[in-house]
């Protein structure tokens, strides 16, 4: 029987969503599920929510509850595996200032949880919680696997596939939605049973390298000329990215919201009807967080019942599959980070990226994809050198290493001086207060 440790239940949404798959896996749904978060009231709601659905499911696992950080070496001891969706900090208060005080110095984000200034103050933010995380595995679940769903990513696994000794995969839905909602906004659905992809690079910039159908014909050539079409036919969604095929020649796989922040070219004060021309939802994070909390108070009420009358039905998350293969020795393939080491060749050895990975009991193996297309792995690294530099930065509390990272970004250094870099990050520094450590 495994057990399964959730750190961040209280994040209920992704909570339900990644333990309904386990609890509706045959060889996971009599696990014990050990849920952690430092919330009390958010994990006593996220405990009658799984609680629910495990009742639909037929009761088969063993849920407990584990409060504060007095508990958490008991919520993890003995685990198998540890999904972490933390959010340090949450919404209020540093979410607010990672997006207030940018906007002061007219640093307009969309996100901020992965690149920009509000990514990087994201990753020192929850970087020393993940360190307290990986102690206390590497004393009481040293074989476990670490499976990472918290932002920013790359940063995140980066820094504990180099400086912890605990088996760390890092998982993004955006992997394996992404050739599905190419094809079928460009209407092109007639194209989805039976593709095939390749998808490599970074965290929320992983290139859809290659597309083809059930025969092996390339769909590129007429995504390309639909992408374009699109885009000059009105606005939708996702504008950006299908700019990148027209700028680029590829389609990647986070959002247009995202990317629009990830490069020195949608968002600029100086042309600020870019905005409008690539519909870029300017804090979109912040509004979508108090839609998501209003929307959690409307609904929770009534949500157990729901969840308990209609069986979990398991979902395309990576969490359950790598579970599964890694205790039954069915192998399933996956996008996952890991720390290069070759498998991407014109990216640093120690860049975190994300590539195919074969999962099964020997454990998870990285894929050699080889060479990307030059012009993307450059834009790939103007982000590698922004995860890098933060990395050093948590590692040896160095205040210097915060200012290089935010003169690096990309978005950022096309629109401050770097006076106004320096100035903006102290004074971020100084709101974070007790959630960032002291630099020197």
């Amino acid at each position: 029987m495994a057990k399964i440790t959730f750190m961040g239940a209280g994040s209920t949404v992704f909570a339900r969503a990644l333990l309904g798959d386990c609890m509706a896996t045959p060889s996971l749904a009599d696990s014990e599920i050990a849920l952690y978060d430092i919330d009390g009231q958010r994990l006593k709601e996220s405990e009658a929510i799984i609680s629910a659905i495990n009742e639909g499911l037929g009761n088969k696992a063993r849920i407990l509850s584990y409060h504060g950080v007095e508990n958490r070496k008991d919520a993890l001891r003995g685990a198998s595996f540890v999904v972490n969706a933390i959010q340090v900090g949450l919404y209020d208060p540093c979410t607010i200032t990672d997006f207030e005080i940018p906007n002061k110095y007219g640093l307009r984000q969309t996100i901020a949880d992965t690149l920009g200034i509000g990514g990087i103050m994201r990753g020192l933010r929850t970087i020393p919680v993940m360190c307290g995380f990986a102690r206390d595995m590497e004393e009481v679940c040293p074989d476990a696997w670490f499976l990472n769903y918290t932002n920013p990513m790359s940063i995140l696994c980066g820094y504990m596939q180099r400086y912890t000794g605990v088996k760390t995969i890092g998982l993004c839905h955006s992997v394996q939605g992404c050739s599905y909602h190419l094809l079928d906004n460009l209407g092109m659905r007639d194209r989805l049973e039976g593709r095939r992809e390749l998808i490599a690079g970074i965290n929320h910039m992983g290139w859809l390298l290659e597309l083809r159908d059930k025969h092996g014909n390339d769909l590129y050539p007429e995504i390309r000329k639909r992408a374009a079409e699109k885009n000059a036919s009105g606005k939708h969604w996702d504008m950006v990215r299908y700019d990148y095929i027209a700028k680029m020649g590829y389609y990647c796989t986070e959002s247009s919201e995202h990317n629009a922040e990830y490069n020195p070219w949608y968002i600029k004060s100086k042309y600020p009807e870019l905005i409008d021309r690539f519909n870029i939802p300017l804090d979109e994070y912040p509004r979508r967080c108090v839609e998501q909390i209003a929307a959690w108070e409307r609904d929770y009420k009534g949500l157990a019942d729901v969840v308990k009358a209609e069986p979990h039905r398991r979902s395309g998350e990576y969490a359950s599959y790598i579970m599964e293969a890694l205790t039954t020795n069915v192998p399933v393939k996956i996008g996952g980070n890991v720390i290069n080491r070759g498998s991407i060749e014109n990216l640093p050895h120690e860049a975190c990226v994300e590539v195919p990975c074969l999962v099964d009991n020997y454990g998870i193996t990285p894929c050699v994809v080889g060479r990307l297309p030059v012009q993307l792995a450059a834009m790939n690294m103007t982000h590698v050198n922004v995860h890098l530099i933060t990395i050093e930065a948590a590692v040896t509390q160095k205040l210097e290493h915060v200012y290089q990272a935010a003169m690096l970004d990309p978005h950022t250094a096309a629109e401050l001086s770097l006076d106004d870099i320096v100035k903006m990050v102290d004074e971020l520094i100084e709101r974070h207060g007790d959630w960032l450590p002291k630099y020197k």
